[in-house]
């Protein structure tokens, strides 16, 4: 008896501790970031009776072996249907947590995982449809959602649903020629292919465009259109004319992606639930008066690179009265890093050394930002020096004020800085930062940490980061790690209020600037990441740069007029003898205009600095030399120079006298002792 007792406990300590064990799972497997939607038993009925739309409901445990290995499967589906919400749902429910014991029950779920879809407008009675299918790879599943909806009914068929069934020539011809307000894209394919159907529900949340399907066996359509490979898109543009598309490789996601780049093709934006149908279009600022500047996708743009760095220095950090401690180190790291890593030399990396070398050479712990500010607006007028004080987006620049901007440029400054590291390997030599292979990434972890204005993102990139970045053992794996966390942050952003419609976050690169990028496996699009690397090196390489729409450096006015004949009467006798002697001295007398500009082009390997005779011959019309924060003009140094020489004759002077005196001691105490 007494042993059946103690089995009896140990049975129970054991379900004990597996209870807690397995919901820490279930909220492991699935969790709310995940783009489906995560069912309980208060929520399933209201959730799949009488919907809008269609609902496929993963029945599973937490405990189960295979549910486990099967959620990265069941995640990538949902992620890879996304955009088919308004017409299908994905959803999970967990049979393993108490509360849903009794709903699994009422829905007959006796193994795991169970797969049931539930048709739209469905009655509170019905228990949905098992899915009996050995095959549950994502390919089979998605096939299977589309063989779903188009089981509807007229009568039950989903709200936001476009028709999936074939159009017929005598439906499409009339519509060649005819002007519209949107673009109709017709997909002709074979009577097996479901790549029609998948692009049309892709371009669900989509407004500008509406696709069509036809089949390769409507031989009078094929005729009219001259179509000879399957699958083939042929445009209906609104202004009535229509061409045949040509597409690099005939998947899904090539189609998809081309029709949601064409102009003026925009994605819905979802709006809270109060809204009577919850999307709103998002449209052009007409009222903004900032230019639109026309640029090439293929490029990267100064512009955004300087654009990036004013907003940083003059408005982001400019917050902070001081620096101190922990955030003067992040600070001194990020200049550091700009200032042996930005691209192409010139007027920014003149500033950016200048305020490194400044920086490291204060023995201070604590510093007043102005002071920074100070030098970045150059008001020491060192030559060479200029970074423009105002905001110049272009490829990053958005249909409306608040769009894109200022993030889009800091993503570009990091993604040009880690393919610099890789490119100039010894650049970093000597910085405390030449150790670590994923510095550009440490550095920018630390600042978005510390810095970065939006408090919710910084805590998203620190979550993901804490979580992979340590994986990353090499510069190649720095740029990759970069590129992938963007591509999962557009993923996460797509659809919401800080989407622009007009530029709709979308899987970088597109396949027309990169299609040996993307591949098909499996039915399900994957990247080539070797492919992904090369174009990422030559897309943010210094030879991409567009200095287009750049603010160039201001001449330095000349400096005044000095009042003492001696100091003036030098530079003329200069002049004179540049005048009698010609050659370059005198090309240079008769374009004054030009000698003026290459002042301002730092030379290589010239480097001048505020706090050193350099920088003070350098600064022009009496302008001061920096040094500890505290501005002297050319007389105060003057003054110190000769108050020195003063002192050291002096101090001599006192130095002999003492000399001199203890000598006639000497000799007077040596002839009273004689």
């Amino acid at each position: 008896m007494a042993g059946r007792m103690l089995q009896f406990w140990f049975e129970a300590a054991v379900v004990l501790w597996l209870v807690p064990a397995s919901v820490c799972a279930a909220a492991r497997l699935y969790t709310e970031e995940d783009p489906l939607v995560i069912l309980s038993s208060s929520s399933l009925k209201p959730a799949v009776s009488n919907s809008s739309s269609a609902w496929l409901v993963q029945f599973y445990s937490s405990w189960c072996g295979h549910c486990i290995q099967y959620s990265s499967t069941w995640r990538t589906l949902a992620q890879d249907v996304k955009d088919w919400q308004q017409a299908l749902s994905v959803a999970v429910l967990d049979c393993a947590q108490e509360e849903n014991f009794d709903v699994c029950k009422e829905y007959s779920i006796k193994f795991y995982p169970t797969f049931k879809y539930f048709r739209a407008h469905s009655p509170e009675t019905d228990r949905g449809t098992t899915y009996r299918g050995a095959d549950r790879e994502i390919q089979s599943v998605r096939q299977l959602i589309v063989n779903i909806l188009q089981n509807h009914t007229k009568l039950d068929w989903p709200d936001h649903c476009p028709p999936l069934e074939p159009y017929s020539s005598v439906q499409l011809l009339p519509l060649l020629g005819q002007r519209s307000d949107h673009y109709t894209a017709i997909i002709i394919e074979g009577p097996e292919s479901y790549v029609g159907r998948e692009v049309i529900l892709d371009l669900l949340q989509y407004s500008g465009v509406q696709v069509k399907r036809a089949l390769s066996s409507d031989l009078p359509l094929v005729d009219a259109l001259k179509i000879t490979a399957f699958p083939s898109i042929y445009l209906l543009h609104p202004n009535g004319t229509h061409t045949h598309l040509h597409i690099q490789k005939r998947l899904r996601f090539f189609f998809s992606s081309l029709l949601r780049t064409l102009p003026g093709v925009q994605r819905r934006l979802k709006l809270s639930s109060s809204s009577s149908d919850g999307q709103l279009v998002a449209l052009p600022d007409k009222h903004s008066t900032e230019p639109w500047r026309d640029f090439d996708r293929s490029k990267v743009y100064t512009a955004d690179l300087e654009s990036a760095l004013h907003y940083l220095l003059r408005v982001e950090l400019a917050t902070h009265n001081t620096l101190e401690g922990e955030e003067l180190k992040i600070f001194k790291d990020f200049v550091t890093l700009v200032a042996k890593l930005y691209p192409g030399g010139g007027s920014v990396v003149k500033l950016m050394e200048t305020l490194s070398d400044w920086l490291l050479s204060l023995p201070l712990q604590r510093i007043p930002y102005q002071a920074v500010l100070d030098l970045v607006d150059n008001k020491m007028r060192i030559s060479g020096v200029f970074l423009g004080a105002e905001l110049r987006w272009v490829g990053c620049q958005g249909s409306r004020a608040g769009l894109r901007g200022y993030p889009c440029s800091l993503w570009t400054l990091f993604h040009v800085l880690t393919i610099q590291h890789e490119a100039t390997p010894t650049a970093l030599d000597n910085t405390a930062l030449e150790d670590d292979t994923a510095a550009v990434l440490q550095v920018m972890r630390r600042y978005i940490r510390t810095f970065f204005g939006c408090e919710q993102c910084g805590r998203h990139f620190e979550q993901a980061a804490a979580a992979s970045m340590e994986t990353v053992l090499s510069r190649e794996q720095q740029i990759l790690w970069l590129w992938n966390q963007h591509n999962m942050v557009n993923n996460r952003l797509a659809g919401s209020l800080s989407d622009d419609p007009l530029f709709p976050k979308s899987p970088w690169p597109s396949p027309s600037l990169c299609s040996s990028c993307h591949e098909e496996k499996n039915g399900v699009h994957v990247w080539n990441q070797d492919n992904v690397l090369l174009f990422l090196r030559q897309h943010y390489g210094a030879s991409n740069l567009s200095p287009k729409y750049s603010l160039t450096p201001p001449r330095l006015p000349a400096p005044p007029a000095d009042p003492e004949p001696t100091q003036s009467s030098r530079p003329q006798e200069e002049v004179k003898k540049q005048r009698r002697e010609g050659g370059e001295g005198g090309e240079e007398i008769k374009e004054p205009k030009r000698r003026v500009e290459e002042q301002l082009e730092p030379q290589p390997g010239h480097r001048d600095l505020g706090g050193t005779g350099g920088g003070a011959s350098a600064a022009a019309g009496g302008g001061g030399v920096w040094i500890l924060g505290v501005g002297f003009n050319s007389v105060d140094m003057s003054l110190c120079v000769v108050l020195y020489v003063c002192s050291c004759l002096f101090l001599m002077l006192l130095f002999f006298f003492f000399k001199v005196r203890s000598r006639r001691w000497k000799l007077r105490h040596l002839r009273l002792h004689v």
